[in-house]
């Protein structure tokens, strides 16, 4: 329980600087302006919160797998995996799709639909070969004779990475729905990005950053980096 709790406190505190950012604590009422300068509607401050709250409930999710991992390799049966190497290759499509997320933030905020297209495109793309590379990694496994049954430890790789994948098939659901506002609009008709295409590409690009610290956490307790530190955190407990 350890490992989870300090997990849930990273989150926690990361979350909570995320928030603290999103003017929760502003007073529309209070602020002085013309009309012409009133704020914004709260609805983007609204669809963040919610992202938000998602995020917390998918963490608690993901530290509870983690936690459970973390207590049954300490059983006798439990014989840890030689990880497929394609694992590396599916952590570098995860990072590179991040990347192109935040890149088309910046592309949306600077009213530039080419670059906006192409990196939404790049982070559909690089989103798709991360989950086929699972898809290998799997085969893989299944072809040296691991299956669920066989090894609790290849029992936990198909679950941790079958849920981590269901998450990013969610979020590719919400990308390309954004993706196909971005290919709609008219370059030579609208002179600035809309406000809603940028605020659905920040919350995509806020929600593939945390697939990519989730999956992060994840291929180190695959990789088994983190044996040690389990060592500590459950000799700390007893």
């Amino acid at each position: 329980m350890g490992v989870a709790l300090i997990f849930i406190v990273i989150v926690a505190a990361f979350s909570g600087w995320w928030l603290s950012r999103q003017r929760l604590t502003a007073k529309p009422w209070l602020e002085v302006g013309v009309i012409g300068d009133a704020p914004e509607p709260a609805s983007p401050m609204t669809a963040k919160l919610g992202l938000g709250t998602f995020l917390v409930v998918a963490s608690s999710l993901f530290a509870l797998l983690v936690s459970a991992y973390a207590m049954r390799m300490s059983v006798a049966d439990w014989r840890a995996l030689r990880m497929p190497t394609v694992l590396w290759f599916s952590t570098g499509l995860l990072i590179l799709a991040s990347i192109a997320l935040h890149m088309a933030v910046i592309a949306a905020r600077s009213d530039e639909p080419g670059p906006l297209r192409s990196s939404l495109l790049a982070a559909g793309v690089c989103s798709l070969a991360f989950l086929s590379t699972q898809a290998l990694a799997w085969r893989e496994l299944a072809n040296s004779g691991h299956f669920t049954a066989s090894n609790p430890a290849s029992a936990f790789f198909y679950l941790v990475t079958a849920i981590h994948g269901a998450h990013v098939l969610g979020g590719l659901a919400a990308l390309c729905r954004t993706s196909v506002k971005a290919f709609a609009t008219p370059k030579n008709l609208v002179p600035t990005i809309p406000r809603e295409l940028t605020l659905s590409v920040e919350l995509c690009a806020i929600y593939w950053h945390f697939l990519l610290l989730v999956w992060l956490v994840l291929f180190s307790l695959l990789m088994r980096w983190t044996d040690d530190f389990i060592e500590i955190c459950r000799g700390l407990l007893t």
